[in-house]
């Protein structure tokens, strides 16, 4: 079916179990140990011989595509927004991965906070230039401390007053001590290819996307 080698990186996490359907339609079937979030494997056979997937991090999905190591992705797009590689091409919204990218704070502060009001914040964040452009927009100037997890360690530990991260139920928040006030963005997973690769390998990774997006619009139907 598909003649020339193709690499697919999906992000760890939680993302596979609304994956599966999407894979299943274009008949892609990795290896049982690719659904396992406990696995450490990091590449993983298809059906397809010239089909593989690797598991990454969710900020490196785009590196590895925008640089050629793998043709296509699979990334919220929180994170094409963050780096804003030109190689990248982002043609499907596949639907899935939904959450949104917020400002949190202490229940304490937000008790008598007014987000309106703010002039100056300084915040914890992996996304330094998403929340800089954002506020910027506002008015506000926005200093980011630069963290990559345990984000709501912050505000309690004293390094910031509050964080912006991503929210799907708010649970983590809640156990933290924490409350949204404020939302950035609506995120969901892209379907990334990298430019050149669609030049050269379009025979192959045209129709591939194009079985993506029949699946995704059938799976919506």
């Amino acid at each position: 079916m598909f003649e020339r080698t193709i690499t697919i990186a999906v992000p760890k996490g939680r993302i596979y179990e609304e994956l599966e359907p999407i894979l299943r339609r274009i008949d892609i079937q990795p290896e049982a140990d690719f659904f396992n979030e406990s696995s450490r494997a990091l590449q993983f056979a298809t059906n397809h011989p010239s089909i593989s997937f690797i598991r990454v991090r969710s900020f490196d999905v785009a590196t590895f595509v925008a640089f050629g190591a793998a043709q296509l992705g699979i990334v919220g797009s929180d994170v094409l927004d963050e780096f804003d590689y030109p190689d990248l091409y982002a043609p499907l919204d596949l639907g899935i991965g939904k959450c949104r990218l917020s400002v949190a704070e202490p229940a304490d502060l937000a008790s008598h906070d007014d987000p309106k009001r703010w002039s100056h914040i300084r915040v914890a964040t992996k996304y330094p230039k998403l929340t800089q452009d954002y506020f910027a927009k506002r008015g506000v100037q926005a200093e980011c401390i630069k963290l990559n997890g345990a984000m709501e360690l912050a505000p309690k530990l004293g390094l910031s007053e509050r964080i912006v991260d991503l929210v799907s139920s708010g649970n983590t928040l809640k156990a933290n001590g924490l409350v949204e006030v404020e939302v950035l963005m609506q995120v969901s997973s892209r379907l990334i290819v990298n430019r050149t690769a669609l030049k050269t390998q379009s025979d192959t990774l045209s129709p591939l996307i194009a079985k993506f997006e029949e699946a995704v619009h059938a799976l919506a139907a």
